[in-house]
């Protein structure tokens, strides 16, 4: 009798239950997955590019989406044809559009049945007015020298205005004031050209396309002196 040979073979039947409801749920997976490469055409080819495809479109509703730009409201800082890459999460957690940010909204009911993308000259309470002594607009008393954003030739507004931005809005203009549909044109509507922090969809971060035009879009820097509402520094 080998006795040797006897220790070393394994009995099935004496394996634990688990390891073998394990090797069971492997096989299952793997006869699983054999049979979905099996259907569809190029197998795993084609399933690695579904599962990328199921990624970016993740990406894309919940993280960053690409817009394309329709028209020239914001020139020259925004182009027609450029792509811009909004990143929906920034004002998700806490944090809420600032003055100089660019930003992708729902106009629905404010500006019109359509997204737009302008930049945020007021938040809520500030006191902005155009034009001061200067040609320029003030913001809660300071003047902002917005000709790094504006279009050449452009004057801040031709539609004087003076406005306290409600709680929880903003106040959104166009890079090309001549040329743009923003809050100045529904100041006697109903809502006043204000649109609400909630209907924003996003901050537009950067131009993604065409690569020589690729830059970041946040100036915040403009709007670096203006006091908050209440007196502080922004």
């Amino acid at each position: 009798m080998d006795t040797e040979a006897r220790h070393v073979e394994r009995d099935r039947s004496s394996e634990p239950p688990e390891h073998t409801a394990a090797g069971e749920e492997d096989r299952s997976r793997s006869s699983a997955l054999s049979g979905v490469l099996s259907w569809l055409p190029g197998g795993r080819l084609t399933l690695t590019l579904l599962v990328c495809m199921a990624f970016l479109l993740a990406v894309s509703v919940f993280v960053m989406q690409p817009f394309q730009i329709p028209s020239g409201s914001m020139e020259s800082t925004l182009r027609v044809g450029d792509r811009v890459l909004v990143n929906k999460l920034a004002y998700r957690f806490g944090a809420e559009p600032g003055r100089g940010d660019v930003v992708v909204f729902d106009g629905s009911g404010y500006f019109g049945d359509a997204d737009y993308v302008k930049r945020v000259v007021g938040t809520g309470g500030d006191h902005v007015v155009c034009c001061d002594s200067k040609g320029t607009i003030e913001v809660n008393g300071q003047s902002v020298n917005e000709r790094p954003v504006l279009h050449a030739g452009d004057a801040p507004s031709e539609v004087p205005f003076d406005i306290k931005v409600p709680d929880g809005t903003l106040f959104l203009l166009g890079d090309h004031r001549s040329d743009s549909r923003d809050s100045r044109d529904y100041l006697g509507a109903p809502g006043g050209g204000f649109v609400p922090v909630d209907q924003v969809i996003g901050k537009a971060q950067w131009i993604a396309w065409p690569a020589g035009h690729w830059h970041s879009l946040s100036r915040a820097d403009l709007y670096a002196r203006v006091p908050n509402p209440g007196g502080a520094r922004g």
